[in-house]
This record gives structure tokens, sequence and C-alpha cells, in this order.
């Protein structure tokens, strides 16, 4: 990955040799390569057996989760937040699986949409949710940097299952909690 960055900085006219630039080959495929770690884990390793029984039957919601994540276009960053609710049935997952999850789909070359999608999957399949919603607000680097040229858009995806899409008033309920 190294001579592959060497060649890229060339490319544009460069000169690897000028001091600035002498380990950014180096550092650049060190860095790509934790921008996408996420295809280094599975989601049993990150959910590590914090599965818990529960009782409970309300919605679970973490909200404000910071995420990264490079778009499969043009390896550019898009950054932002999500919002992740469910509804359990007899189990939970710990509380900081839900971020870690986010984070292992999100250090993916990816797109905003599929994102939002794997989340919400790997939430359901691995408590048997009654429910799932996933809100994504992100901004993407692509809009702001090149083409359009867009500084202040934001892209918002969601994705409801369960009861969350059957019942418009749970889907209130969820919305209405993640926007106070």
């Amino acid at each position: 990955m190294e001579a592959h960055f060497a060649k890229l900085i060339e490319a544009i006219g460069e000169d690897l040799n000028r001091e600035g630039l002498i380990d950014t080959p180096k550092r650049a495929a060190k860095a790509f390569k934790y921008l996408n770690n996420g295809y280094d884990k599975t989601l049993d390793e990150v959910l590590n057996g914090a599965i818990f029984t529960a009782e409970t039957e309300d919605m679970v919601i973490v909200k404000d989760i910071e995420l990264y994540s490079l778009c499969e276009h043009h390896l550019l960053p898009f950054t932002g937040k999500c919002h992740v609710g469910y509804l359990p049935q007899g189990k939970v997952l710990g509380l900081s699986k839900v971020a870690r999850i986010v984070d292992m789909y999100a250090r993916r070359l990816q797109i905003q949409e599929k994102l939002t999608k794997q989340i919400a999957d790997a939430i359901e399949t691995s408590i048997d949710a009654r429910g799932v919603a996933v809100v994504i607000e992100a901004k993407h680097l692509c809009m702001m940097m090149r083409g359009v040229g867009k500084q202040n858009s934001v892209m918002t995806t969601s994705v409801m299952t369960g009861i969350f899409r059957k019942h418009i008033s749970t889907r209130s309920e969820f919305l209405n909690l993640i926007n106070r």
C-alpha cells in the first residue's frame, strides 16, 4: 500500500524527496489501514458475548454516536452522528456494543445508505429485536470539497424495521426522543 501512495503522490507532480513528504507514503498507508479497520472485525468479535437477558420490552436508544467513514466513490470522509433505537425481546446489548457496531461498519469503504441498513440489520439479528431504528446525519467532503461545493448540507438516512416500520406511534416516539 505504501508503494501505491508513493505513486499517487508522484502522479500529482510532487517530489517524494521533499522534507515533508519523505515518510508520507508510510504514514498514509498506516492511516488508510486504520480508517478501514472495520474489515478486520466480525459482529461476533465486536459483541464479545455482551448480550444480556432483560425483562424490559421498552425502547432502548443510544443517540449522537459520532461516526467517521470514507465514501466508496471518492475515498473522501463523511462524518456525522448516528442514533440507534431498538425494542428488545428478552435480550439487550451492552451499551458500548451499539457504538462498536456503528464503528465496525463505518470503518469500511461505504455509502451512508448501506451503512444505515448494516447497523440496523446487525442489531436486529444479534438480539432478535422486535424492531430497530437507525438514523444517520452526516456531512460528506465529496460534496463540500469538490463538485457542487455545498458546505452546510447534511444527508440524513433512516432504516426502520419491525415495530418501528409497522407502527407510526413507535416510530414517532423514537424520532421525538432523538430530536430532544
